[in-house]
């Protein structure tokens, strides 16, 4: 890749002089487009690169500048965070509904903030194709986490209205960006997709943030009214959808390592949320002798290590007998991660023996036997340590999602549509299209529960992360598998 143009592919904070500095890298980008040829490693290729029959200006340039356009909607200053139905949220809305409008689609938002396109093709009685990813941010994020699937299926369906083929599609086609994936604002994830896929219950209207305002009060902030028969209406029915698929960057380093642009996903890591509340007794920091304490700082710290020892080695915590069995232990070894990313005091002074802690837990693992077994096991030991320590520990689960297997046949054609984009843009190919599993939970695991799934991913390790990074032309590769896809439904 040219290097003035690998320079001005990395994420942009959005701050004023990062909106100058994104216009002159797009003008420095057109520039030198027409130098730029893709290949696995980033290196240089032959002329395949620039057939204007893979639309580059289109699956490449456009769709990274919009990359970069919606990764300046942030509700901060200095920074990209974009949580649910949040002003930014409803800029974001309005701004990928005029570019699903762009391509051809007919739009609409539903009442959980989800931005729909959709055309129904030659057949609008058949079973519809949803195509889907989040709009929604982490706090500090990147441009590229959910973004690049709505961007990348927007630019493949724009590309089939171009060429005159979008209402020849053998079935409706709908591309859906999700208002809630991360689960930042209410600590639950999937509000957007599970109420599409009709998991998502009534009483997660009720849930708070931590202003106090409800997910309801925050629709009517919005002017939706939400009542149980309109939420009950979110839901699709089974029989009416064919199949989903997501394209999102893999957020680990197998695709780098492989030197490879795509992969397929076989699967995703179930997940489970816990907040941990520790109480002990407030008090003065000077006078209360240590033997006397009943600290809950001291105590959650070494409740957070032993979920890092837990983790690091369940073999030698979990017993092989109701809860766990061999093969369970044995996948943990291998995809068990556990983290805790969120820890808060109360009330937090320097001179007071704390009264209140309360930290989040994140649990994942490709088996579900296996991920009950270590929070059934890591519960009992933190209830002990609690005890030993005279405070009290209320471990209250927020979210659960069990692991997902992709649809085989949904994956093979994945596989064969991104090999197919591929090799016209490198000519020949000799390695097969690498297939992996994910640990991070992706809104195809809430969709899961209404039809077949299929995953994409595009290569990228780093991710929550300001300096999360998609090479252009791996996101030109990812608008191209997805037209290819399309192409032979």
């Amino acid at each position: 890749m040219h290097p003035t143009i690998l320079k001005c592919s990395r994420a942009l904070k959005p701050t004023s002089h990062s909106s100058i500095l994104l216009h002159f890298c797009f003008f420095l980008y057109l520039l030198s487009a027409s130098t730029c040829a893709s290949t696995f490693s980033g290196n240089e290729a032959g002329d395949f690169g620039n057939r204007d029959d893979l639309f580059p200006e289109i699956l490449r340039d456009e769709a990274v500048a919009r990359l970069y356009e919606l990764g300046q909607v942030s509700d901060a200053s200095g920074y990209l965070e974009r949580t649910f139905l949040s002003p930014a949220s409803m800029r974001a809305i309005k701004l990928i509904s005029r570019w699903m409008e762009d391509a051809g689609l007919r739009t609409w938002v539903d009442q959980m903030g989800n931005v729909h396109g959709r055309v129904e093709g030659a057949n609008a009685n058949a079973e519809a194709l949803l195509i889907g990813s989040h709009l929604d941010t982490v706090i500090d994020a990147g441009i590229f986490d959910g973004s690049l699937g709505i961007i990348s299926a927007i630019s493949a369906v724009k590309v089939m209205h171009k060429k005159g083929k979008l209402e020849k599609l053998s079935r409706p086609v709908e591309v859906i960006a999700f208002s809630d994936e991360e689960g930042v604002r209410f600590q639950t994830t999937f509000l957007g997709s599970a109420a599409v896929a009709g998991t998502l219950p009534v009483k997660a209207l009720k849930i708070s943030d931590k202003r106090g305002a409800t997910v309801e009060d925050v629709l009517k902030e919005n002017s939706i009214e939400m009542t149980e028969e309109t939420f009950s209406k979110l839901k699709y029915d089974p029989r009416s959808v064919w199949g989903y698929i997501e394209v999102h960057m893999e957020q680990g380093p197998v695709l780098e390592q492989a030197g490879y642009p795509l992969g397929v996903v076989k699967g995703i890591a179930g997940q489970t949320r816990l907040k941990v509340t520790v109480r002990g007794s407030q008090g003065h920091a000077g006078t209360v002798p240590m033997s006397l304490r009943q600290d809950p700082m001291a105590a959650a710290a070494e409740l957070i290590v032993l979920l890092e020892s837990l983790c690091k080695n369940p073999e030698q915590y979990l017993s092989y007998d109701g809860h766990c069995s061999d093969l369970s232990v044995k996948s943990l070894s291998t995809s068990l991660v556990c983290t805790v990313g969120e820890i808060s005091t109360w009330p937090s002074a320097s001179n007071v023996i704390a009264g209140q802690v309360t930290y989040t837990i994140d649990v994942r693992a490709i088996d579900d036997t296996g991920r009950e077994a270590v929070i059934y096991e890591l519960s009992n030991r933190m209830h002990q340590i609690c005890d030993r320590r005279s405070v009290s520990c209320d471990i209250e689960r927020k979210h659960d999602a069990g692991g997902v297997i992709s649809d085989p046949h949904l994956s093979s054609q994945l596989k064969s549509a991104a090999y197919s984009a591929l090799k016209k843009m490198e000519g020949d190919i000799q390695d097969e299209v690498p297939t992996l599993m994910s640990g991070a939970g992706h809104d195809a695991m809430a969709m899961s529960h209404l039809t077949k799934v299929g995953m994409l991913f595009v290569r990228g390790s780093i991710s929550h992360s300001p300096q999360e990074h998609v090479l252009d032309d791996d996101v030109w590769a990812a608008g191209l598998a997805i037209l290819t896809f399309l192409e032979t439904l």
